[in-house]
């Protein structure tokens, strides 16, 4: 493998800084284009989330052994790149067309490039789709958001702290030196500083957004998430696929958490199974294997097995509403116990009222139990009995809430977790069954209008551009999204909603919801004939 560094001129005479590997030999060659701000000169770490959790550019001499040029570019402002960083900006955009554009233009080139890699790799390339260069000849993203406001910085409306964490990371991982140079570059913008204060979707959050445009992106693309990346792209992968009009696949595996994501993509066998043969048609004109195959692949969750589908959301998928009601379960211990269950209640309203922030909450919403910390001691929780031959639960999940709260504004975290079957005697010592949690979505009540525009049947789209106060003491319905599972509950498991106006920090990270000062207050949930909060599932027979 040959390498070399370079500076690749812009159409605004900035010069993007990236590193090219070239295989062993002459001759022309595909090429795979990476773009971050990561700093390319980070390549030979391992990939290690305890090490450096950002080498997400894949198995790079291990593409160049199979014919391939890999060009690592720094986005500009950072590395050695020249100007100003702006976060997936539009300046940022342009640049990935004319880098794109000399790569395809290099006598080592056979004219064809495609993008790779995770994460920002991933965003950089639903961009690269975007503007659509000539050269551009497919792209495999991998595990990356597609609407920085919704998918990650402001859930439902609720701000979350991890991408002004992961900013400052990169101010610090920019400003020391890599081992061949005397210093580091700063990144003086405050970007953690504009995101905070843009509370809603506003210009610069929808210059920064994919998802409005991805019916823009013409070339084939090869769309993989992560099932355990909830809070961060998961929805990135699923909604951009919905959307597109290109040639698609989709494949969501079964990765738990970060590390897993970042370990399966740095794994050779991982890329010869899922992206060579992509890259192989689209960049080298070889037949894929693959051809015929269906467009869909699933890891269901609880099965521990892969299927093939048609589409996503699954077509064949019956929409079932599981009701919330005040009869208790006795399954476990929490502020009320609640029941869940596919009969509507024809009682008088029956409610459940949590005031926060709770005195025995810790470390957030944790309190302390007999097994130590619990995190749903003191939430509420509804779950339904033991499911005699299992429920298999594929696609987008949507929570009708009906609330009140005593403040002008409330949050609502909500949670769908597995409940595994509990040995009769430690149920009696107070124990807490052990559980699962699969799926989470957020609102924040003065974001409740949505955009009918871009909600579908099963999936309500928030517009985040004109918060509405509530009226203390007024019942309102709310339409929660939660983020799409593929899990199977197996027989005898419970499926448990928990719901809370706040995240812990022992159990919730790495997305956790500061707990702001100012959350004062007291929340009410009906649920009766009048009143029928329910859990509308897509359910696989």
């Amino acid at each position: 493998m040959k390498t070399q560094d370079i500076k690749i001129p812009v159409r605004d005479g900035v010069s993007i800084a990236a590193r090219i590997y070239l295989p062993d030999g002459e001759g022309n060659f595909p090429a795979l284009f990476a773009a971050s701000p990561y700093r390319y000169e980070t390549d030979e770490l391992p990939a290690h989330p305890a090490v450096f959790p950002w080498r997400e550019t894949g198995p790079i001499e291990w593409y160049t052994d199979h014919g391939y040029a890999y060009v690592h570019a720094d986005v500009r402002g950072t590395g050695n790149s020249e100007g100003e960083y702006g976060l997936l900006d539009t300046d940022e955009q342009n640049d990935l067309y004319d880098v794109i554009e000399w790569i395809g233009a290099q006598d080592w080139s056979n004219g064809k490039v495609g993008g790779i890699g995770q994460s920002y790799y991933c965003m950089s390339q639903w961009f690269m789709g975007i503007v659509n260069p000539p050269s551009l000849a497919c792209i495999a993203p991998y595990d990356g958001l597609v609407d920085p406001y919704r998918d990650s910085v402001y859930h439902g409306g609720i701000y979350c702290g991890f991408m002004p964490f992961w900013y400052n990371m990169i101010r610090v991982n920019n400003a020391h030196r890599a081992a061949d140079q005397t210093g580091g570059k700063l990144l003086e913008k405050d970007l953690v500083l504009e995101m905070i204060k843009r509370q809603t979707f506003d210009e610069w959050w929808q210059e920064r957004t994919a998802l409005h445009r991805i019916k823009d992106i013409e070339v084939p693309v090869l769309n993989i998430g992560v099932w355990g990346k909830v809070g961060l792209h998961l929805r990135g992968n699923l909604m951009a696929h919905e959307n597109l009009t290109a040639p698609k696949n989709l494949v969501v595996t079964g990765g738990k958490n970060v590390a897993e994501a970042a370990h399966q993509f740095d794994k050779p066998e991982f890329h010869k199974e899922h992206f060579l043969p992509f890259y192989d048609q689209h960049l080298k004109g070889i037949e894929s294997d693959k051809d015929g195959k269906s467009p869909v692949r699933l890891y269901i969750g609880g099965r521990d097995e892969y299927r093939d589908e048609e589409t996503w959301p699954i077509e064949r998928a019956e929409q079932v509403s599981y009701y919330l009601n005040g009869e208790k379960t006795n399954s476990l211990n929490s502020l009320n116990d609640g029941g869940l269950s596919t009969d509507a209640s024809t009682s008088d309203e029956s409610t459940a009222t949590y005031q926060y922030p709770d005195p025995q909450w810790v470390l957030g919403t944790t309190a302390m139990g007999p097994q130590g910390p619990d995190p749903i001691r003191r939430q509420l929780t509804f779950t339904t009995e033991p499911l005699q031959n299992g429920l298999e639960v594929t696609g987008p999940i949507t929570l009708e809430l009906y609330a009140s709260s005593d403040q002008p504004d409330t949050d609502f975290i909500v949670k769908i977790s597995d409940q595994i079957p509990q040995a009769p005697e430690e149920r009696e010592k107070g124990l807490q069954p052990k559980s699962i949690p699969v799926a989470k979505g957020w609102l924040k009540a003065s974001h409740r209008d949505k955009d009918e525009t871009l909600s579908t049947e099963v999936r309500p789209f928030y517009g985040h551009t004109s918060p509405k106060p509530l009226n203390p003491g007024e019942i309102y319905k709310f339409e929660i999204e939660i983020w799409p599972i593929s899990h199977f509950f197996g027989p005898g498991h419970r499926l448990r909603l928990e719901i809370a106006n706040g995240d812990s920090a022992l159990t919730d990270q790495q997305f956790a919801h500061q707990y702001l000062p100012h959350k004062m207050g007291s929340d009410t949930f009906y649920f009766s004939e009048e009143h029928p909060s329910k859990l509308n599932l897509p359910v696989i027979d």
